[in-house]
């Protein structure tokens, strides 16, 4: 079965909205008739307008976090209800910065990507071992108990997006070996089979995140269980077009 590569842009907290209209606007022509899925996901106060400047293109915006209530005291959060009433279509849950800086548990996370997946928005749900976990021999035991925890009772797993990101290789210009990557996102694969069966696990997508560039992204996508990149740093630049035409 082939599976549609998506290469999604992680702003995390960069841009303004002027600086966002800067930026999709020159992005808009580089990424035209790429075969990828294109995603960017700005932050919050730059949704509106990203949807706005993106309406007819290839570009699908995505959110970095949503709550999975719908209303309430919740200071400070943003529903999927709100995402999907601007437009919104995809929504990173888990991202491992959230889980450090937020304390954020897979507990959350899971009913995170239940409730989006309830609203119709496409969840790129991550991942990822530290350092310390994978010199210990321990990263398969985390990102295996990670996806069973984050996608228990979940309706229709191939409507998940799953990022695979190393802690370790985050903003440190450190990038697993396309071998590593392989095997890790291998490792998903066999546990999504074991949660959900061989069709769903073939169908679903995972993406490799972790130091993307465009000089590393294609011996990335050549790798078989390999479906696409979550991209930080790199995709605060034009030069993101060069990863989604990898």
């Amino acid at each position: 079965m082939s599976r549609r590569p998506v290469i999604a842009g992680n702003w995390k907290m960069n841009k303004n909205v002027e600086e966002t209209e800067d930026l999709i606007k020159s992005l808009i022509p580089l990424v035209d008739g790429a075969e990828a899925e294109v995603v960017f996901a700005p932050p919050f106060i730059d949704l509106p307008k990203a949807v706005e400047l993106t309406k007819g293109t290839n570009i699908g915006i995505g959110a970095q976090n949503m709550f999975y209530e719908e209303k309430g005291a919740y200071t400070g959060e943003v529903s999927g209800e709100m995402l999907k009433d601007l437009g919104v279509k995809y929504v990173i849950i888990g991202h491992s910065e959230r889980r450090q800086y937020f304390a954020e548990t897979d507990e959350g996370v899971n009913k995170k990507v239940i409730k989006a997946l309830k609203l119709g928005l496409t969840p790129i749900m991550c991942c990822g071992e530290t350092l310390e976990e994978r010199e210990a021999g321990d990263a398969k035991s985390k990102v295996v108990g990670q996806i069973r925890k984050d996608l228990a009772d979940v309706d229709d797993v191939t409507k998940v997006i799953i990022a695979y990101e190393p802690i370790w290789a985050i903003g440190t210009g450190k990038t697993a070996s396309k071998e590593q990557a392989d095997e890790v996102c291998g490792w998903i694969r066999e546990t999504i089979t074991d949660m959900f069966g061989e069709a769903a696990a073939e169908a679903t997508r995972i993406q490799y995140g972790g130091s993307v560039k465009p000089n590393n992204v294609k011996e990335l996508m050549g790798m078989e269980n390999i479906d696409g990149a979550l991209v930080g740093g790199a995709s605060l630049t034009a030069d993101f077009a060069k990863i989604v035409k990898y």
